[in-house]
């Protein structure tokens, strides 16, 4: 189980302190989906940030498994566990996709043990497996390999940035499948920041963030509605084609 306790963040603008996140009280529990949403600007970003270790919190706490976890690195945390797939992701020039999957994995793989990671994630495995990590994938093609890694990983909190973000209607009904295949198989719990209204409907819980603060948090059939009438916390979220 994951806690964020009393999270905050602040930054120095010169002239005065901004805060960015106030008072996150956060759990998640094991092998659950979590989207958290809200407004631009809101922090939820930073919040996810924050639970990598990629940002550290002016105050509060990350406990993982009873761990107080707030001072480790980014690296300390993946060994424990925690997977991050940015907005966008890396290229490797000279990299194969089949060395990424073996980097993930820590170990050596057949082309056939690559090939069912890639599959699991709605790739033709034997078309991606030699190929390089170049502008020749779209960034749809990327974020699936990116879960893919995941996967190898063996990770117990995976991570997702605005998953959605920079690409095309066509790869986001297929990454939206690979998000319904993980919640029915994936052992382990899934974080999800987005707008979307797909993506939202397929989560266990849902989390607002407004102003650096959550604003609202409850089941899917709880909060859901509310966005969508624009009777909750606001009206923002984004309806899948």
């Amino acid at each position: 189980m994951l806690q964020v306790i009393g999270v905050g963040l602040s930054v120095d603008t010169g002239e005065s302190r901004k805060e960015i996140l106030s008072g996150i009280d956060l759990i998640i529990e094991e092998n659950t989906n979590i989207v958290i949403t809200g407004p631009n600007g809101s922090g939820k970003s930073t919040l996810v940030k924050i639970i990598m270790g990629i940002e550290k919190p002016t105050c509060g706490k990350i406990i993982l498994d009873g761990e107080d976890i707030t001072s480790l690195s980014v690296d300390a945390r993946a060994a424990r566990g925690i997977g991050f797939a940015f907005q966008q992701p890396v290229r490797f020039k000279g990299l194969t996709v089949k060395d990424l999957i073996e980097v993930s994995a820590g170990r050596k793989l057949s082309t056939s043990a690559a090939c069912e990671y890639l599959s699991e994630v709605g790739l033709c495995a034997r078309d991606y497996v030699t190929r390089e990590l170049d502008s020749s994938l779209s960034g749809g093609e990327l974020k699936r390999i990116e879960i893919a890694m995941l996967q190898a990983r063996n990770v117990r909190i995976s991570i997702f940035d605005e998953p959605e973000a920079g690409i095309d209607l066509w790869s986001f009904h297929s990454l939206i499948k690979v998000f319904e295949r993980m919640r029915q198989t994936y052992k382990g719990s899934v974080i999800i920041i987005s707008h979307q209204e797909r993506i939202l409907s397929i989560a266990d819980r849902i989390v607002v963030l407004s102003g650096g603060t959550i604003s609202r948090e409850g089941t899917r059939e709880e909060v859901l509605p509310e966005l969508l009438s624009g009777t909750g916390a606001c009206n923002f979220y984004q309806a899948g084609e």
